[in-house]
Formats: structure tokens, sequence, C-alpha cells
């Protein structure tokens, strides 16, 4: 991950950045699929991820609004480990500028999904909390593709942009 140059294992069938990819059956499985669908499918994960954990501390404190942040935090770790890992070819950039980034547009895209949970909980799902996390997250899903794909795991460019002459 951490580095100077972007690896094209992707095109080579591989997963991206991944050498080894032809090892591990998961990989194998992601390496077929466009990317689209690659975070369609992370994206399951960590909705499933969100939602068990809103699940399990909801049980314990009855106010949903604390429960989704813990919830939100935990499925967005959970996100951006798995599409470093199965979904963007590697940036060229430093895990820590690229973990930066990442936390950029996952804030953004959170911000969405909990706003939209938020409205919801507060109105007419409160009744149905784990409905208002699923409709919330999809939010947040257009969000966090869009942020992803364009700006924390873009490529890094070889060399800086020379202004226009003209």
């Amino acid at each position: 991950m951490g580095s100077s140059h972007v690896e094209c294992g992707a095109a080579a069938g591989e997963m991206p950045g991944h050498a080894d990819s032809g090892h591990d059956p998961v990989r194998r499985f992601f390496a077929v699929l466009p990317r689209p669908l690659r975070f369609l499918g992370v994206g399951g994960l960590g909705l499933i991820t969100d939602l068990a954990v809103f699940t399990l501390v909801i049980a314990q404190t009855p106010h949903p609004l604390l429960a989704r942040l813990l919830s939100l935090a935990i499925a967005t770790l959970v996100t951006w480990r798995l599409n470093r890992a199965l979904t963007f070819d590697h940036s060229g950039r430093h895990s820590a500028d690229e973990a930066m980034r990442y936390a950029a547009v996952a804030a953004s895209a959170q911000a969405v999904s909990y706003a939209v949970f938020a409205a919801l909980i507060v109105t007419v799902l409160a009744a149905m909390p784990q409905l208002a996390v699923i409709i919330g997250a999809a939010c947040g899903a257009l969000v966090s593709y869009s942020g992803q794909a364009l700006f924390a795991f873009r490529p890094r460019t070889s060399s800086p942009r020379q202004p226009n002459p003209l």
C-alpha cells in the first residue's frame, strides 16, 4: 500500500494491486466483477456490519442516534479495508495519505447517511430504526462511490500538471 508506483494487476486479471490474488478465492471471485459491483459487495458487507452493530448497541442503549454513530464508525473501518483490498487499484500514495483521503470522503458520505437516518428516525421511522439505517446507508453510498473513485483511490499522477501556455 505504501509503494510509490501504481500497480496494474487488475488489467492482468488480478485483484487491484495484488499479485497473489490467484491463491485467494475471495479475491479471485471479486477480480472478475466490474468495480461498481465490487463496491456494492463491499458496501453490502459494510451494511451488514452497520446493522449488526447498531442492533447490538441499541439493545443496550435506547438512544438510536448514539447507537448509529458507533455503528457508522465501525462499518467505515470495515469498508475502508475491504475497498482497499478488493475494489480500487492502488493509488500510489502512502497509506496514511490514502487513509486521510478515504476519511474525508467517508466523513462526507457518512454525514449524508447519518442526516437521512436522523431525519427518518425522528419522524416517520421511529418504530423501524433498522429501515432508517438502510435508507441512510443507500443515500451515503451514492456520495461514497463517487468520492472514493474520484478522490480517495484516484491514481497519483506521475508528474504535476503544467499550466497551459496559451
